[in-house]
């Protein structure tokens, strides 16, 4: 990858709970592009991961943020604002959770409060992020913004449950609000749709092991790592895709559309 592709931007990182997370892969290529950024996360989260560590280690700092609340996102812009010292190049929203995944509970039996948690965590809060963005009017023009998705906004995975719902709402947020802050300020607005990733997060979910190496036999190219993916980011952070946006974009080694592969029909063609 070409050096210094960040170099003069700044911006907002949040998610980063340890090692395995791509935010957190996310900040150290950030970083190594030249780019400067800040760290947020939930003050629950931050407990849980080592985001300080993080934070050392890219020369910045953490400030805690609840993205489901709008007065916490308003705090977190000017602190950050005043901290890097301008307006943000770049946002990414690496945030998703869901009570009923933690807690076994399956697709046709749903807690609807905790539904309604999963997706205000894990998409909605995308939304009041970038409302709020615009209302303190904090992106430069030609600014990006980034949220991490999964092919089951699109396709069933029954495991995936009430995460397929946010993953869908973050997707059509992500267009609608890519529109507005397309015509307001020339800011893009995309999704990455990742493959499975062995991330603390995505170990959590039922039958994940089974599924990863699945995909891993159906891509062409194996599963995206979240090295790679942060990679992938720090070119749609860049200036090399100021034309994009509003787009759903998959980074899976192909999964998305490939129908079998020879490796899946080896498996079953002696049953």
């Amino acid at each position: 990858m070409p050096e210094n592709l960040l170099k003069g931007k700044v911006g907002i990182i949040t998610g980063a709970l340890d090692e395995n997370s791509i935010a957190w892969k996310t900040a150290l290529k950030v970083k190594e592009q030249g780019g400067k950024f800040v760290l947020t996360n939930a003050p629950i989260a931050m407990r849980m991961g080592a985001i300080k560590e993080l934070a050392e280690e890219c020369n910045t700092i953490v400030i805690p943020a609840d993205a489901t609340l709008v007065e916490d996102i308003e705090k977190l812009y000017a602190e950050a604002r005043e901290f890097l010292g301008s307006d943000f190049d770049f946002l990414l929203h690496s945030i998703g959770m869901s009570p009923n995944i933690r807690k076994g509970r399956s697709y046709g039996d749903l807690n609807y409060d905790w539904a309604m948690k999963s997706y205000d965590v894990s998409a909605i809060s995308f939304h009041k992020m970038m409302h709020v963005a615009e209302k303190m009017d904090v992106m430069k023009e030609w600014g990006s913004i980034i949220g991490l998705s999964y092919i089951a906004a699109q396709r069933v995975y029954p495991f995936y449950t009430d995460m397929a719902d946010a993953k869908a709402l973050l997707e059509s947020i992500a267009r609608g609000y890519g529109y507005r802050l397309g015509k307001l300020k020339k800011v893009r607005v995309n999704t990455i749709s990742q493959s499975p990733t062995k991330t603390t997060a995505g170990t959590g979910i039922g039958g994940f092991d089974s599924f990863f190496n699945f995909a891993e036999a159906l891509s062409p190219l194996g599963n995206a790592s979240a090295e790679a993916c942060a990679d992938y980011i720090v070119t749609l952070f860049s200036d090399l895709t100021r034309m994009v946006t509003m787009q759903n974009l998959f980074h899976d080694g192909g999964y998305s559309f490939t129908g079998i592969s020879e490796e899946i029909m080896d498996k079953f063609k002696d049953l």
